[in-house]
């Protein structure tokens, strides 16, 4: 009876609602409610110890906030943030927070030894007490990105069924009175009404440490159930499907023949795509998702068109600094109405959760402006500039998906790039640790296309390979599991983790092919 309620609801909102959703505004429109959340998030905090620190009360303009406020990594909110553990108020935002979200930051430079668990604040901290706080953005974007995907299919087949997202533990520990967990297991406690008895796992199945143990739990309670949307991380959902495979010898288009949708996040899908649908047994609709502690800030509302629209009005200021005098002594800060299209972006925040110009470390490119709509381009520090090339992660995985594109039979799981430096002239070169489930006919002609496509991508590279400074790339085969026994090595298997895609260094790479013996 409650499911049948529930579809006349959806009914109704999806053929007679047709504004429920992220809104496309005009680039117009969105500065106005930028300006309007900047001032209305400084008037809520000046007497906050950071607003009285900042001179909030002199704030008037973007210019002001520019001056009195200086953008900030979490090294420097950390003072704060310990102030509020120990139970202090109105320290970055009026009152006390509810959750603190945890996030692992990898020093990646001493990956054995600089690990360290960093809590950040994220947009559910005044949930349910602020009008501009997390009701309209971690907790009711994925229902923006599910109406929208109905409305596009014009159909509500995808949730006459059950859903299910590959998430961290739903455990919450408090300090002080403030709930401190994963932010996925965060929002597993605020289930909306509109997935009431469609969610999978079951909450104890999700607190399962162990995550190959996890997963197998996850199998044995989804098989027989009519899935239809899974939510994850590529590599994570790409492990499900493994164990699903191996547990019942069929492809998930026989076990799920319903299945409809993927979302995805976390890292590029394009380099895991043909080896997911291959496991599938067939192509399905996929959407990506652009969330994070900090803020749900973006989603893929068309599935004709592969970016992402910004959202404008969820309590989120949004700055941007350009990637090319992001080193400088005095990077220049802009707002949404100096930005550029088709230029890389370090992404900067303040939110109605107390970061103030805060570093988030993504890096975004605008796809257009009316409305706003961005691609994720990488993280500021996963790069390749060993030898001055300047590479990005948006250059590798378009490098990687066009040979994929090329040799037809390729289809990759994992992979990471990094320098491999020779004291020889014209003998160091970009090594690529790949694992793939089918390799390439002729590694070499593989090898010399993404090289290719990496030259054509990035004219740093280019001139380095055209100089003779460097030699084209070289492609090292890994055995299967290779970085799942990697993450599993430094704590990090599974839930919102992922492997870094590129490193200015070989801390990864040795460390790779020290543990699989490669």
């Amino acid at each position: 009876m409650f499911k049948k309620i529930l579809f006349k609801i959806y009914e109704l909102i999806l053929f007679f609602d047709k504004s429920y959703g992220v809104k496309k505004y005009s680039l117009d429109e969105a500065s106005k409610i930028q300006n309007n959340i900047l001032h209305d998030l400084i008037n809520k905090s000046r007497y906050t110890k950071f607003g009285l620190e900042h001179d909030f009360k002199l704030i008037k303009s973007y210019k002001d906030f520019k001056k009195k406020v200086p953008t900030r990594d979490y090294e420097q909110f950390k003072n704060y943030i310990d102030l509020i553990k120990k139970g202090e108020k109105d320290i970055l935002w009026p009152g006390k927070p509810i959750y603190f979200a945890k996030t692992l930051i990898t020093q990646l430079k001493r990956i054995n030894t600089q690990e360290e668990l960093k809590t950040l604040l994220m947009g559910l901290v005044s949930y349910m007490k602020d009008k501009l706080s997390g009701d309209k953005n971690q907790v009711k974007s994925a229902g923006y990105l599910l109406f929208d995907y109905l409305k596009d299919k014009n159909s509500l087949e995808a949730i006459n069924g059950k859903a299910m997202f590959i998430s961290g533990s739903p455990s919450l520990v408090e300090e002080n009175g403030i709930k401190i967990g994963r932010l996925s297991g965060i929002v597993n406690h605020h289930e909306p009404f509109y997935l009431k008895g469609m969610l999978l796992p079951s909450k104890e199945t999700n607190k399962i440490k162990n995550w190959e143990e996890k997963i197998e739990k996850i199998v044995e309670e989804t098989l027989g159930e009519d899935l239809r949307v899974i939510g994850g991380i590529p590599p994570w959902i790409q492990m499900y499907f493994d164990f699903l495979i191996l547990k019942t010898g069929k492809k998930i288009k026989d076990i799920f023949p319903n299945l409809k949708l993927i979302c995805h996040g976390g890292v590029n899908f394009e380099p895991y795509k043909s080896n997911l649908f291959n496991s599938i047994g067939k192509e399905v609709d996929t959407l990506e998702t652009f969330p994070a502690s900090e803020g749900f800030f973006a989603y893929q509302n068309e599935l004709k068109k592969n970016d992402l629209i910004l959202q404008i009005d969820s309590g989120i200021f949004y700055e941007f600094i350009d990637l090319e005098n992001l080193k400088s002594d005095y990077p220049k800060r802009i707002c949404i109405d100096d930005i550029e299209k088709n230029k890389n972006y370090s992404m900067i925040l303040t939110t109605n959760s107390g970061l103030w110009s805060y570093e988030i470390g993504d890096t975004i490119k605008f796809t257009s402006l009316n409305p706003l709509k961005i691609r994720v381009t990488g993280r500021i520090k996963q790069y390749i500039s060993a030898f001055g090339e300047h590479v990005i992660v948006e250059e590798v995985d378009k490098s990687l998906k066009l040979a994929c594109q090329r040799f037809k039979e390729v289809k990759v799981i994992e992979y990471t790039v990094g320098p491999y430096i020779s004291d020889e002239k014209g003998k160091s070169c970009h090594e690529w640790l790949i694992e793939f489930s089918s390799l390439p006919n002729d590694i070499k002609s593989f090898e010399k296309c993404l090289d290719e496509n990496l030259q054509h991508l990035n004219i740093y590279y280019r001139d380095l390979i055209s100089d003779k400074v460097l030699s084209r790339l070289k492609v090292k085969i890994v055995k299967r599991k290779s970085f799942i026994n990697f993450m599993k090595s430094i704590g990090k298997l599974g839930g919102q983790n992922k492997v870094p895609r590129l490193s200015n260094d070989r801390e990864i790479i040795d460390k790779i092919i020290s543990l699989n013996k490669i």
